[in-house]
Formats: C-alpha cells, structure tokens, sequence
C-alpha cells in the first residue's frame, strides 16, 4: 500500500506567513509595486526557497493576493502570479548554489511582466524597454535586497525555518539532498 505525503502544520504554517509578508510588503510599497517601471519590494522574498520549500506556495499566494488587492487585471493576478511561480520553483531547484536561485525570478518576471503590461495594460512602451524596466526591478528586489534578507536569515535559518537546509549554511545541498531522499523514501 503507498503512503501520501500529508503537508505539515508547520509547513502551511511558513506558507501562510510568507505569503502574508508577501502581501503586505506589495500594498505597502504599493507606489513601486505596479507599473512598468517597478522594484516590487516583496520580490526579495523570493530567496526563501533557498531555506524552505514552504516558501513556493506562500510566495504564489502572496502573488496572487496582493495583484488582487492592488487592483491588478485577471490576466496580470494569473500570468504575474505563474511568473512568481516559475521563479520560486526553479529557485528551490537553484538552492545549491545561493547565488543562482534569484535568476529563475529575474528570467520569468522579465519574460513574462512586460508582455501583460503591454497587452493587458495596455502601456505604449516597446516590450524589450519594458524587459530592462523590469529586469533592472527584479535585480534590485531578488539579487540585492534577496541577498541580504538571505544574509540575515542564515544564522538564524534552522530556529525560523525549523528545516535543516545545508544549502542556507553553506552553499552545498548535501543535507538536503538526504533529507529529501528520506522524505521521498517515507512517501513510497
């Protein structure tokens, strides 16, 4: 008989506060949060995954909550939110490396923003000025506040993610890899 994987407490627990974190940091910072020329503050979030997985579905619904009370469109709550996806996904799959996980944030929202700030908004800027607006933004959110909130955490990873990410330590997965290993072996 195969057993399922049951999300802990704890786990929804982190989701829910980055996710809240998320949001308050976009309304807060409202003014550079929405427009094609951005440094949405709460995208140095984006570093989480390098500590915990739990960081993936908070930041997604963190996304999707704060483009909904920002007044975003339907098209910017889904599509920008999927490109807060891609970035936390592939950052969790970067985390061996800390300097790797902001990019696949950088790459998606840089692909992905400009094109439903020009079609969807509706903003009269040629798409590639838009990706540079964009990915200057996320370079200034991800690599330089992410790497410092990164910088922060480290010391304190194990006390305020409660996961022991070897990661976050020292820039290699090893414990990781054998945590997950265990857990995966758990789950079948």
């Amino acid at each position: 008989m195969k057993k399922t994987k049951v999300m802990s407490a704890a786990f929804i627990a982190r989701a829910a506060m980055i996710a809240a974190i998320y949001v308050v940091l976009t309304i807060l910072f409202a003014p550079i949060s929405f427009s094609e020329v951005q440094v949405r503050i709460s995208e140095s979030l984006t570093i989480l995954p390098l500590f915990t997985p739990a960081a993936i579905p908070g930041l997604l619904v963190g996304c999707i909550i704060a483009n909904s009370l920002g007044g975003a469109i339907i098209w910017d709550i889904l599509f920008g939110s999927l490109a807060t996806l891609i970035g936390a996904v592939g950052g969790y799959l970067l985390r061996r490396n800390r300097w790797l996980v902001p990019i696949p944030t950088i790459v998606s929202n840089t692909v992905i923003i400009p094109l439903i700030l020009r079609f969807g908004y509706g903003v009269n800027l040629p798409i590639p000025i838009l990706m540079l607006s964009i990915a200057a933004g996320e370079f200034i959110s991800c690599y330089i506040l992410g790497e410092l909130l990164a910088t922060i955490l480290k010391p304190h990873s194990k006390f305020i993610f409660g996961e022991t990410d070897a990661a976050a330590e020292n820039g290699t997965a090893s414990e990781t890899d054998a945590a997950a290993k265990s857990d995966a072996a758990a789950a079948s």
